[in-house]
């Protein structure tokens, strides 16, 4: 920053140079069309050097406001960010104090800030997830419980609920949701729209209602890898998967109730491999399958039931590859099959049932070949309708279970049991009626008694 007198010393003289510098070019070109009738007009050319100076003053003048109006807004831009900045302390210093109610505080502080603050939104989201990842206990009985916690909890749920409503005066759906190991014993999600990813990998669900209904997962993956339910109720009613992976791997369900009912699949992969299900209910009723890959690879039923009833596969595959059945029911009761496949390679059934009872098959296959073994429960297909499907149970051993048809309708398709090998159980074809295209090498007696 120069003295004031020696800027306006230097600007005087380069004014006047400046003025002297067009006077000289102004007068010569007027002196070459000046006559002795018309000599120059020195007064005119000085006029037209003042005009000029003086647009030029104007433009610097100008150019200085300018420059003065932007130093000025980075100021504000600066005492804001600082301002905000300081926002975000005290509102992390409220989330971490010993007074639920002052927690409570820091919450919608920090919501407030992630609304203010959209550079750095996703850091004071981050922040509120991170608070739902701290250890918590929910037994008022054990020595680290913490008086209102519960509270906090759920209104940090609450919270990032309201953001991803479609009609959110400031949405936060496409940020994305850290909610690793967490532990939820309520809180609903309901009507929520994710854009980005969605990660409840490790987290426990151990009791209440956490409500995902009606949920729309838009993009990215929606992870529960490794995901803990051993209690309460987990709704997923009429949500919406329609972009990147559901993914259910390695999830074990051995109480709760998981509730995928009239949900949509469209296009993706649900992928519950290496998932165990050792006890509760898992309802996927009047869900829709339309396209992609449904994983159930590795997965091990030992208890508990898993409920398909009227859902609608149309262009699915559904991989039961490799799971064991040693317990529990798996029921497709009244579901639709509009071409896609359900795959049971490699599997072994000790002792589950599955019920594909009234369920109706217009094409696409059911595969138990290649290395299945029935050594107990049943496999039931009574009253199911068979136009165009192929029921395939190629080199399957049956030493135990009971596969049952009775009552079934075919009107085509193809059921086989090349290669079969029988020790026990039984197959029923009592009261079934039609027959389909081709049985295989295997050939059932067609006489009154089915």
């Amino acid at each position: 920053m120069w003295p004031v007198w020696v800027a306006g010393l230097l600007a005087l003289l380069v004014t006047l140079f400046a003025g002297y510098g067009i006077y000289k070019i102004l007068h010569s070109l007027v002196s070459k069309e000046a006559t002795p009738e018309n000599p120059v007009a020195v007064h005119e050319v000085i006029r037209s050097v003042l005009a000029t100076l003086t647009l030029a003053g104007a433009v610097l003048a100008g150019i200085y406001a300018y420059r003065k109006q932007r130093l000025a807004e980075s100021d504000a831009d600066r005492a804001d960010e600082k301002q905000l900045a300081e926002r975000y302390t005290t509102a992390a210093d409220q989330l971490g104090h010993d007074q639920a109610a002052v927690r409570l505080a820091g919450v919608y502080a920090m919501a407030r800030l992630a609304d203010d603050w959209i550079e750095q939104r996703q850091v004071c989201i981050d922040v509120l997830c991170a608070y739902l990842r701290m250890p918590y206990e929910p037994d008022p009985e054990a020595g680290a419980y913490k008086d209102g916690e519960r509270e906090v909890r759920h209104t940090v749920i609450r919270v990032i609920s309201n953001h991803l409503q479609r009609r959110a005066p400031i949405s936060w759906a496409a940020c994305d949701f850290d909610f690793t190991r967490a532990t939820f014993d309520g809180g609903t999600l309901r009507g929520s729209g994710f854009q980005g990813t969605v990660d409840f990998s490790g987290a426990k669900f151990s009791g209440g209602m956490v409500d995902f209904s009606a949920t729309e997962f838009s993009g990215g993956t929606v992870s529960f890898r490794d995901a803990v339910f051993s209690g309460g109720t987990v709704s997923f009613g009429g949500a919406w998967f329609s972009g990147g992976t559901a993914d259910f791997s390695a999830t074990v369900f051995s109480g709760s109730t998981v509730d995928f009912s009239y949900a949509e699949f469209r296009g993706d992969t649900g992928d519950f491999s290496g998932a165990k299900f050792s006890g509760g209910t898992v309802h996927f009723g009047g869900a829709k399958f339309s396209g992609g890959t449904i994983e159930f690879t590795g997965v091990e039923f030992s208890g508990g039931t898993v409920h398909f009833g009227g859902a609608k596969f149309s262009g699915s595959t559904v991989h039961f590859n490799n799971a064991e059945f040693s317990g529990g029911t798996i029921d497709f009761f009244d579901a639709g099959f509009s071409g896609g496949r359900i795959d049971f390679f490699g599997v072994e059934f000790s002792g589950s049932t599955v019920s594909f009872g009234g369920a109706r098959f217009s094409g696409g296959a059911i595969e138990f070949f290649s290395g299945v073994e029935f050594s107990g429960g049943t496999v039931h297909f009574g009253g199911a309708e068979f136009s165009g499907s192929t029921i395939d149970f190629r080199d399957a051993v049956f030493s135990g279970s009971t596969i049952s048809f009775g009552g079934a309708e075919f009107s085509g398709g193809t059921v086989s049991f090349g290669g079969a090998v029988f020790s026990g159980g039984a197959v029923d074809f009592e009261g079934v009626s039609g027959a389909p295209q081709d049985w295989g090498p295997f050939q059932p007696r067609t006489d009154s008694g089915g």
